[in-house]
């Protein structure tokens, strides 16, 4: 399969573009500990709202959803496959699979820090199935944008060999074929996550007590 060839012919690219990604989450989870009792607040607050939401199936339609979230991933696709075009995107690709990992951590860390047990577990389905497929996706554009930058350092800068174009045309058939695994993500977002969330939300009459106690903090 030529997933796994990829894989194992560029190992030690994947292993320290995971590897970067977990600094990212773990850092997002460090900085939930740094926030001020009045950001935690706010944050709580929303949180509150967004139960509520869900509890009273008052959120986006799922046609809507599913148009924002492949939106928003497939342009952060787009600007990893441009990225990885030119020598100076290389360090861009490594600050967005960190700023990915960073987001992940801080919402896991937060829903951890403020609803223990109970915001590991709506952390697990609100935030895990659709990133199952987001993040290998990711790591596997990003190794390929890095791939891609260092043939073009190697080629234009070192050697001054030929053509790159079937090196081209390859990284670009797989970012496309990486594009569907995102619009199926995102489907999964839009209409099974919130299905998923619903099962692991508090009681409306629970959301609506811990709102009523965070605005008379």
């Amino acid at each position: 399969m030529w997933v796994q060839q990829h894989v194992q012919s560029l190992l030690s690219l994947y292993i320290f573009v995971t590897v970067l990604f977990v600094m990212g989450v773990v850092f997002g989870a460090i900085i939930v500990n740094t926030l001020s009792d009045s950001q935690k607040q706010d944050l709580l607050h929303y949180m509150g709202y967004f139960f509520q939401g869900l509890n009273r199936n008052n959120i986006a339609e799922p046609r809507i959803a599913f148009q924002h979230a492949m939106g928003d991933h497939l342009k952060t696709l787009g600007l990893m496959w441009i990225l990885g075009l030119s020598i100076v995107g290389l360090p861009m690709i490594l600050i967005l699979v960190f700023l990915k990992g960073l987001g992940i951590g801080f919402t896991v860390g937060f829903l951890v820090n403020q609803l223990s047990w109970k915001g590991l577990w709506f952390a697990m389905v609100a935030v895990l199935p659709h990133n199952l497929l987001v993040v290998p996706v990711m790591i596997f554009v990003a190794v390929s944008g890095l791939q891609f930058s260092l043939l073009l350092v190697k080629n234009r800068l070192i050697q001054r060999r030929g053509t790159i174009y079937p090196q081209f045309l390859s990284y670009s058939v797989s970012v496309t074929a990486m594009a569907v695994v995102l619009v199926i993500a995102s489907f999964f977002e839009a209409y099974v996550s919130p299905w998923l969330m619903r099962s692991a939300v508090p009681p409306l009459n629970q959301v609506q007590a811990w709102l009523g106690a965070i605005i008379n903090l």
